[in-house]
Parts: structure tokens; sequence; C-alpha cells
């Protein structure tokens, strides 16, 4: 909505209320835009989300493929050979 300035001295407290609604008012001061009053941004949440937490534990399930225990330990023990008995240095790939 555009008004002029004359108009939002007289109107003002209709202005804040249309604004309050949603819609943005223009005021202008001799066919020029000089103030335009919006509505408030809506403040952002600063809680974190309230999802249940057992929902997170679930997310994945069905879509990725654990390792049993026995993969676990055998990956474990090539990491250790591979950090006890393995070089210092690499071969560079050539």
């Amino acid at each position: 909505m555009k008004v002029s300035a004359q108009y939002a001295e007289t109107h003002f407290s209709q202005l804040l209320s249309a604004a309050d609604k949603g819609e943005v008012v223009e005021i202008a001061r001799l066919d020029k835009p000089a103030l335009f009053l919006a509505p408030h941004p809506a403040p952002r949440k600063s809680t974190p989300s309230v999802r249940p937490r057992r929902e997170l534990l679930y997310a994945w399930e069905g879509k990725i493929k654990l390792p049993t225990d026995e993969e676990w330990s055998a990956m474990d023990k090539e990491i250790e050979d591979e950090m006890l008995n393995g070089p210092i240095f690499p071969l560079e790939q050539v």
C-alpha cells in the first residue's frame, strides 16, 4: 500500500495494523518514497530442535550396514598392524 505522509500522520494506527497483518506500507513525501513500514521478521528459534533423539538414532536404519563385531576387530587389527609395522614414510605412487 502506498500513502502520502499527510495520510500517514492522520491514520498511523491503521497503517501499523496493516503492517502487523503482513502488508508493506510505503509512505511517500512529494511522490518520493520516504519510509516503509513492514512486519517484523519472525524471530529465529534459539532453542534446539524438539525432535526426539530416538528418531536421530534410527534415522539411518536400513540405509547403511554397520560392521559386525568380528569385522570391527579385523579392522582394528589391520590398523594396528599398519601403525606398528608400516613404513614411516609410505612409498610414493609412480
